[in-house]
């Protein structure tokens, strides 16, 4: 083996597999430094992937770079090359993406090569061989991306050929299934992780379709795309958007999307939605989502309840 410092960057999610690649990584004397990226498209459990990448690189001590993405990430989903999922998941443009980032930021650092916690077979789209191949040649990093996870079902990389990393220490696990990284984790005293699958918003049916209305109505900046993952959607006769609040925590949240030209409805003394009408066209906007307001409120139905209606000193529209 090769004795020399090894620097390796890792994109780490902060679920399970990602986790367990760091680890080993670490374990072989490779100098770690990871990469977290941030997109509105995350389904990372409790308190968010971020949180989880962070008490990751915490937990082993190491540098952490989060990457949150902006309009030139919306601008692959809009028009992948490599196309769709079963819905509006550009699996292969965005891995590309992200490994292009990462090249950049191995390249900063001095790093060698790269490192994913992906699995092959795992995800049909992007984790096959032929799509690895396709990644690692457009993202410039041929022969650079170590799975420590699957090394072993795949053709063998640069730093194994150069001896930065022993071969003989990675494994072979494929497919769907995750009791291989479970018992490994048991194996690696891993004990806490909360995301063991994660997932993209992306690939959910209900979430493309609000997603795919919205790129066509140019309601596509990442605040647009962000609205989406809370409360029920409405499109009223005018054109305008309404988001009705599920819960007490989505009211809230929605409050945060108040803007100029919006409208605010609650209905008062009963238990309420919040209920935001994006860029209100007038008065009959207000009146339908005033009609949803109460509906999914707790008011008698043969009752006139009171509302509670807000809208920015600044907005142009009559109300």
């Amino acid at each position: 083996m090769n004795h020399k410092t090894i620097k390796a960057v890792g994109l780490l999610s902060g679920g399970l597999d990602s986790t367990l690649t760091v680890k080993l990584m670490i374990d072989q004397g490779v100098e770690v430094t990871v990469l977290n990226f941030i997109s509105p498209f995350c389904t990372c459990t409790r308190k968010g992937c971020r949180h989880e990448a962070l008490r990751v690189a915490e937990l082993f001590d190491i540098p952490v770079k989060v990457v949150t993405v902006g309009e030139d990430y919306l601008e692959i989903i809009r028009n992948p090359e490599h196309g769709y999922g079963r819905n509006m998941n550009p699996c292969i443009d965005c891995r590309i993406f992200m490994f292009q980032k990462a090249k950049i930021h191995m390249e900063e650092i001095g790093a060698h090569f790269i490192f994913t916690g992906e699995v092959l077979g795992q995800r049909p789209m992007s984790q096959h061989r032929k799509a690895m191949k396709i990644i690692e040649k457009e993202s410039g990093l041929e022969g650079l991306v170590v799975r420590p996870l699957s090394a072993k079902l795949l053709p063998s990389t640069f730093p194994e050929e150069k001896q930065w990393i022993d071969r003989e220490k990675l494994l072979s696990i494929q497919g769907r299934r995750r009791i291989p990284q479970m018992e490994l984790a048991d194996e690696l005293g891993i004990k806490d992780y909360p995301c063991p699958a994660g997932g993209c918003r992306l690939t959910d049916p209900n979430f493309a379709n609000r997603l795919r209305e919205s790129f066509e109505r140019g309601e596509d900046t990442i605040k647009d795309i962000q609205l989406l993952k809370y409360g029920r959607h409405f499109r009223l006769k005018s054109g305008a958007k309404v988001v009705v609040g599920r819960n007490e925590e989505e009211n809230k949240i929605l409050n945060g999307f108040f803007e100029k030209d919006d409208v605010l409805i609650e209905v008062t003394d009963v238990g309420s939605p919040v209920v935001l009408v994006k860029k209100t066209n007038g008065k009959e906007d207000v009146k339908e989502a005033s009609t949803l307001c109460i509906r999914y409120s707790d008011a008698e139905k043969e009752d006139k309840p009171n509302l509670r209606i807000q809208y920015d000193s600044r907005c142009n529209i009559d109300l």
